[in-house]
Formats: C-alpha cells, structure tokens, sequence
C-alpha cells in the first residue's frame, strides 16, 4: 500500500513521537510505502527513519520554498510548485491516507482531504491517528456535524478515529482489502 501520512513537521513530546514511530514500523515491516510532506525534520523525520529502518520505501512529496528541508535518500522525492499542487500529488499517489498530529498546515490537509472525499472526489480510507487524545476536539465537532445534518454521508464513511497506530492499520488493510 502506499500510505500518505500529514503531520508535524516541529519536534514534539514522546506522546506524540512514540505512536508516529509505532505506525512507521508497522508499515515499514508489512512492505508499505510511505508518501508524505519529505522533510527531514520533527515528526516527518520520526515517521520517515521508522518506515526506512524497517524496510519500507520512502515517497516525498516538498514544495518548492520547502525544499531545503527535504530528506535525502529517500527512494523518489517530487518538488511541487506551491501548496494546491503539493496536497493534489500526495493524494494522487496515495491508496489511503492518516491524519496524524500538526499545525494549521496538518488541519489545512486533513479538511481538503475530507471535503474532497465528502463529494465523491476521492473514495480513499482516511484515518485520524488520535494520539494522546489530541483530536478529541475536533471528533467531538465532527459528531456534532453529523448530529446536526452537516454532512451528506455518516461520519463512520468519512473519516476512521484511530486511537493506537495498529488499529489505523489494521481499518487502512481492511478498507484496501490487503489483509
């Protein structure tokens, strides 16, 4: 499979790094490739060592004022001229997607990538990694957007709450039928 992951590219508390790093073996080891952002730094660099180390291939997809920051030895890396094109290609490339910890830039991904899926535009599995809870907040919105006829489709179709990295695989090779 090749797995696109959003997150953080800063450098976080072991709450966050330990089921990033978890999630990276898990797919490393079952062959995965992972697709992301490219950078080699916080949590991105965590993410990318651990599907690397593992035996998994690496996919960058950085943006051209990015670009300094981007990994070397990853098995293909791909500049995108701006952002749009950027969230296109990682979605393009990807067969599923995880939404794990970050910034506006991670929330900016996750919603584009929801709305798209919201209106057919895309029917790949997406998963929000909810480590250490950080996503309560934003499930609890969710649910009340759903609760208040919001969304057009159940949430349960839209996105998958994961709360360990094993259960977001296991949902991602359940839902692309390589179990």
């Amino acid at each position: 499979m090749n797995i696109c992951v959003f997150l953080s590219a800063a450098d976080l508390d072991d709450r966050y790094t330990r089921p990033a790093r978890e999630f990276a073996e898990l797919l490393g080891k079952g062959g995965h490739t992972l697709v992301w952002g490219g950078s080699d730094v916080g949590l991105m660099k965590v993410v990318a060592d651990g599907v690397q180390e593992a035996g998994g291939r690496l996919v960058g997809i950085s943006v051209d004022f990015l670009s300094s920051k981007t990994r070397e030895g990853a098995d293909e890396m791909v500049i995108a001229k701006d952002l749009s094109e950027r969230k296109a290609l990682l979605l393009e490339r990807a067969d599923g997607i995880v939404i794990m910890v970050g910034g506006t830039g991670t929330l900016d991904e996750a919603t584009e990538i929801l709305e798209l899926k919201k209106h057919g535009l895309h029917t790949k599995p997406v998963v929000l990694l909810n480590a250490a809870g950080f996503y309560d907040g934003l499930k609890e919105q969710f649910q009340r957007m759903e609760d208040e006829g919001f969304l057009p489709l159940p949430l349960n179709e839209l996105v998958f709450f994961a709360e360990e990295p094993v259960g977001a695989l296991a949902y991602l090779e359940e839902s692309l039928g390589t179990q």
